[in-house]
């Protein structure tokens, strides 16, 4: 099977940094069924594991260094440091400089004009996430911020992102990637997702944008798929996590947990209009 491949521009990856990597591994797989491959060579200062679902790559979960528990959201380009100078004079703060990860790819940390963290990846080895969109894997990452104006401005010029507002949220695309998934991995999107009376270019979409309360610092929220919202939100209860909120919608049903060490997430059972 080819690997799933990300255009730049696109969020390819996820991870999580914890103080405990082996408490969170067992919460991760309790949850989600996830397998773990240890990547880091021996004697590496920190840890870093790679989340496997069926075998494939869903998401990552590393030694955090003392800071607090969190979830991470990557964005593909081609070129790392050209990527950063660029994203620096657009506005962006440079958190770390880019580094090689091992023979995966290079990574750096930014965090936009309104302080909302992210990373760009430039893929070698691990071009991203294997899976998506099925129970247990990652659905979407959302920029949570107060004010999207600036935001939108900065992510349209950063990596030529167009943004639909749906009336009940803020679709991101990006345009072209329906087109990319058709002709890699998936090539019954556009069918698919006719079948559901999804809106107009679905396919290209890559995130949303949430409009929060001025009280909320801007950040970016990872969404993972789940059959049943309810059974999900039991079992994080009974591994030790705390359900936060539950919402429903037209299309979802969600809920919003934060795990044992802290890292915030949601569940997201998708429940189409219809069935």
């Amino acid at each position: 099977m080819n690997p799933r491949t990300y255009p730049t521009g696109v969020p390819c990856w996820i991870d999580t940094t914890q103080p405990d990597v082996d408490a969170a591994a067992a919460f991760y797989s309790g949850l989600f069924g996830w397998t773990f491959e240890d990547v880091m060579p021996p004697g590496a200062p920190g840890r870093y594991l790679i989340a496997k679902l069926d075998g494939r790559d869903v998401a990552g979960l590393g030694s955090g260094g003392g800071a607090e528990a969190s979830w991470s959201t990557y964005i593909a380009v081609d070129d790392a440091d050209a990527a950063v100078q660029r994203l620096v004079a657009g506005g962006a703060a440079l958190l770390s400089k880019p580094q090689d990860a091992g023979e995966g790819g290079r990574d750096a940390a930014l965090a936009d004009p309104q302080g909302a963290g992210f990373h760009v990846w430039q893929a070698r080895r691990r071009p991203g996430v294997q899976v998506a969109n099925v129970p247990g894997a990652w659905n979407f990452s959302d920029l949570h911020t107060p004010d999207p104006g600036p935001a939108i401005s900065f992510y349209q010029e950063a990596f030529g992102w167009e943004v639909d507002d749906l009336g009940f949220g803020m679709l991101v695309r990006r345009p072209g990637y329906g087109d990319h998934l058709e002709a890699t991995v998936d090539p019954d999107i556009r069918a698919r997702q006719s079948e559901i009376a999804s809106p107009v270019g679905f396919e290209d979409a890559i995130a949303w944008i949430v409009t929060t309360g001025p009280d909320r610092p801007p950040h970016w929220h990872v969404t993972f798929t789940v059959a049943d919202r309810d059974q999900t939100a039991s079992d994080a209860e009974r591994l030790g996590a705390e359900v936060l909120q539950r919402d429903e919608s037209d299309w979802t049903r969600e809920a919003l947990i934060r795990d044992p060490q802290g890292a915030i997430f949601s569940a997201s059972q998708f429940t189409p209009p219809g069935g």
